[in-house]
């Protein structure tokens, strides 16, 4: 007689989360029969899952820069991730590089990152750096991404002290600020900018 799982069963083996594997079965991902309001999923169709699994993890390189006299820096961080998913074994199967703040909630790039995962496009997202998702709330992204079953991986560990982050981040945050009141590229936004610099350099100093 064959043997019948869960959704929530499959779930647990493929590490995956019950919504998902509902989600697959209604796009017809899954063969799977209905038995009153819930559904059972032959093991035949479990094994197959559970091989496909195994066979290779999908990668997404992401990087990120914030002003355009960083696009060398941009490329670096690719090869970076490159050969950090070749050395894991992993399927490249997309680049996501962009010039953005890492305050700005509304990049094309990480809203690309998110469509991606939702329509279960990749396994894991790459990233050179915490910072280079973003400069703030990175927890908070590291859990939207697990729900849509994707896990993020960083290749190097912090390498600053929370105080040179702080005042890393004061300066992102200046330079937001100072944007949107004056104008990424206009004289006063440099100058407010500069000013900023200087008098954090100087209280650092004393």
């Amino acid at each position: 007689m064959p043997k019948f799982y869960k959704p929530s069963e499959v779930a647990e083996l493929l590490n995956y989360n019950k919504v998902t594997i509902i989600r697959w079965i209604h796009a017809g991902k899954i063969k799977a029969i209905k038995i009153g309001r819930d559904y059972r999923i032959p093991e035949e169709e479990v094994q197959k899952l559970l091989g496909k699994k195994k066979e290779t993890t999908r990668a997404i390189l992401y990087a990120r820069v914030s002003g355009r006299d960083q696009k060398k820096d941009l490329e670096t961080q690719l090869k970076t991730l490159e050969q950090y998913a070749i050395s894991k074994g992993y399927q490249i199967v997309d680049e996501v590089k962009e010039i953005a703040s890492g305050l700005n909630e509304n990049r094309k790039g990480l809203k690309k990152l998110i469509n991606s995962a939702k329509n279960n496009e990749y396994d894991v997202l790459l990233i050179t750096y915490p910072d280079r998702l973003t400069r703030f709330g990175f927890k908070y992204l590291e859990e939207l991404f697990t729900a849509y079953n994707v896990r993020i991986e960083t290749v190097f560990k912090k390498d600053k002290t929370p105080r040179e982050e702080l005042v890393e981040d004061l300066i992102t945050i200046i330079t937001s600020f100072a944007g949107r009141l004056y104008g990424l590229r206009s004289h006063e936004n440099k100058k407010f900018v500069q000013g900023f610099k200087k008098l954090l350099a100087e209280v650092e100093n004393e």
